[in-house]
């Protein structure tokens, strides 16, 4: 005697998987990529140009004028001691803001530092 064996489950045929498609690019599909590249990189190159023409524009504040003297600070030398000195009869609260404005200070003076000195009064 012999026995058939039947099973009790139902085999499942392996699907293959589905075909790839090739990604098709459609001329329209081409323009819309080239403007979503090419917009960003006009805005960088633009702002670039901006920034660098602002950055050129700060530098120019450098003094031009040729009408000062340099001079050497002594030890003792204060900007008042200059003001006064330059300018006895000018304010001196006026003229230390020209020789800030003009040497371009945020600090006290060191002895040995050259500064300029305006020469209209």
């Amino acid at each position: 005697m012999s026995t058939v064996a039947y099973p009790t489950y139902r085999p499942q045929v392996l699907r293959s998987q589905a075909a790839r498609t090739r990604l098709v690019l459609t001329p329209r599909g081409r323009r819309v990529i080239t403007f979503l590249i090419a917009v960003p990189l006009a805005l960088a190159a633009f702002f670039a140009i901006v920034s660098a023409g602002q950055a050129a524009a700060t530098n120019s504040a450098v003094v031009t004028d040729t009408s000062h003297t340099w001079i050497t600070v002594e030890s003792g030398e204060t900007l008042w001691s200059l003001a006064y000195e330059i300018a006895p009869t000018k304010d001196p609260r006026d003229v230390i803001a020209e020789i800030v404005s003009l040497n371009q200070l945020n600090s006290d003076l060191q002895p040995g530092q050259r500064i300029a000195l305006p020469t209209g009064y």
